[in-house]
């Protein structure tokens, strides 16, 4: 049965509304977010109930779930139509380190993407250590996954999707290029980077210079870098389009 650990995890999950079987807390753990956990279940009707530490020990599998187990809780993927309306997505080509995943899917919160790609095959899913990487964003990000990347990518050609490829070869330095709207940002897994057969279906390729002696960046750091300069050419142009309806009336 799917579990999801952690105090911040399981508080973010109950206040976007997910249901759970159950939540258990360690018996002798308190503080003000046990408690309010406890009263966002009661307030859900969920059940909670108090068991020794060992018990979620055993049910989370692991020992730092800070004294707080959801049974019931694993994230379900998102049906496409839910790119409804989402002016920013990020599209993972094979990220297979559960941490990294989760970390994405944090900062995808954080800059303010719409959803978050993934393939079926080759690729990290949604684990707990996911969702404990990911610290509770995976209650408000959602996850699509699908069959193929590249097929993936032409879908989104069709929705009227703007592909920029995050690739060290890439001919356009990240934020020197334009974002067209909506956007999609696509990101190679570890060591490989992106696929050919992907890549070649981008619309731009675009890079992070490196200064130092290290020529990569993990993973989910390249991909905030991006996110956030997407973010804030969106900001800068809805800022633009306001006063520019200010100035007609």
């Amino acid at each position: 049965m799917p579990v999801l650990v952690g105090i911040h995890p399981v508080r973010e999950a109950l206040l976007a509304g997910q249901s759970f079987e159950r939540v258990i807390t360690a018996k002798g753990a308190g503080g003000p977010k046990i408690q309010e956990i406890v009263d966002l279940c009661k307030k859900a009707k969920i059940p909670i109930r108090y068991e020794e530490r060992a018990n979620l020990d055993r049910l989370a599998g692991v020992t730092k779930h800070q004294g707080v187990v959801a049974i019931g809780g694993a994230a379900s993927y998102a049906p496409i139509s839910q790119l409804e309306g989402k002016e920013l997505v990020v599209i993972l080509d094979g990220v297979e380190d559960p941490h990294n995943l989760g970390a994405i899917i944090r900062t995808a919160n954080a800059a303010g993407a719409g959803a978050v790609v993934i393939p079926e095959r080759r690729a990290a899913g949604l684990t707990e250590t996911v969702a404990k990487a990911a610290a509770g964003a995976l209650a408000h990000v959602p996850i699509i996954r699908v069959v193929n990347i590249s097929h993936a990518i032409e879908d989104f050609k069709k929705r009227g999707y703007w592909i920029y490829g995050l690739d060290e070869r890439g001919e356009h330095v990240y934020n020197e290029i334009e974002y067209a709207h909506p956007t999609a940002i696509v990101v190679g897994g570890e060591g490989h980077g992106l696929h050919e057969h992907v890549a070649k279906r981008c619309d731009y390729l675009v890079r992070i210079p490196m200064a130092g002696a290290i020529a990569s960046l993990n993973v989910s750091v390249a991909t905030g870098i991006v996110l956030f300069e997407t973010t804030r050419q969106i900001n800068v142009a809805a800022a633009a389009a306001s006063a520019q309806v200010m100035i007609e009336e």
